[in-house]
């Protein structure tokens, strides 16, 4: 839907601040089947820590991938292949570590341990670098660094798990009789999950028209994973639950899906893939760019 919303005359790319690809139907169909897999994601935040759902993200790199390499010809070399199995080991590694998930609360109780200052603090780092980078550093080099876009993303994508898992356990307790859509806390964590959503949105669009698929998806995932994990952590502290084996264990897990995600961000086209992470000044040319 970007590609073919870039190749129309006169339209304005996704990179460069336009929303041509509003208009085309690939891309909404895109966004249905996204969309759909968010919701089965939020679904299992609300059963499960995301210290486990998260990193099983991991599926979407492999996923990504193969649809990359056979429909938008961004190839996928045999070193790619390992990069993406050290991924999923290493999903598998945190899975089998990851502490339980903590006993049903109220929305009431969430939102105090929200209030705690080191989740404070966090939150407003968070807030406050992606502001930052959106506001100063993404008109000047978010078309030069996929680091600027994908961070955007990734700050704004740990809120919004965060509020997701809240919101999912709030509709899961509503659900068994103990109605919470009647707490103030319940409506704003609803606003939160769709600020940072269209955030999320909004800016992953510009790095997928300016970057190669392949490189994007593995380099967001480290990224959201990571600060996922982090806000995860602080809020709910999760590591309090864990024994000092399964912290290592875990952390092990998680270099594992660095490594993998390293190799296959190196692997894909050549020599020349690791320049992805930084562009020039001009037009990106991509295989399957040339061929529309």
């Amino acid at each position: 839907g970007l590609q073919a919303a870039a190749a129309n005359l006169g339209s304005v790319r996704a990179s460069a601040g336009g929303y041509g690809y509003l208009s085309e139907p690939l891309w909404w169909i895109g966004v249905a089947a996204m969309a759909s897999g968010e919701v089965c994601n939020f679904a299992a935040y609300a059963y499960a820590p995301a210290t486990i759902v998260t990193p099983l993200g991991a599926l979407s790199i492999i996923i990504s991938a193969v649809l990359a390499h056979y429909i938008l010809r961004e190839r996928l070399t045999m070193s790619g292949w390992v990069g993406c199995a050290l991924c999923v080991a290493g999903s598998v590694e945190i899975v089998l570590h990851a502490p339980e998930e903590a006993p049903a609360v109220g929305v009431q109780a969430l939102a105090a341990l929200a209030m705690k200052p080191l989740f404070v603090l966090y939150s407003l780092v968070a807030v406050g670098s992606a502001t930052w980078l959106a506001i100063e550093v993404a008109p000047k080099h978010g078309n030069t660094y996929l680091l600027v876009p994908i961070m955007i993303c990734s700050l704004m994508g740990s809120l919004s798990v965060v509020s997701c898992k809240t919101l999912g356990l709030a509709l899961k307790m509503t659900f068994h009789g103990n109605n919470q859509l009647f707490y103030v806390e319940t409506w704003v964590c609803v606003s939160c999950v769709v600020i940072c959503v269209m955030t999320q949105m909004n800016y992953l669009n510009k790095a997928l028209d300016r970057f190669n698929t392949a490189i994007v998806t593995p380099v967001y995932y480290v990224c959201f994973t990571t600060l996922t994990l982090t806000a995860s952590s602080v809020m709910y502290e999760d590591y309090m639950r864990q024994s000092t084996r399964d912290v290592i264990a875990s952390f092990a897990g998680f270099v594992t899906i660095l490594c993998g995600v390293y190799v296959l961000t190196t692997s894909k086209d050549g020599p020349d893939v690791a320049k992805q992470l930084k562009r020039d000044g001009t037009t990106p040319r991509r295989e399957s760019d040339e061929e529309l």
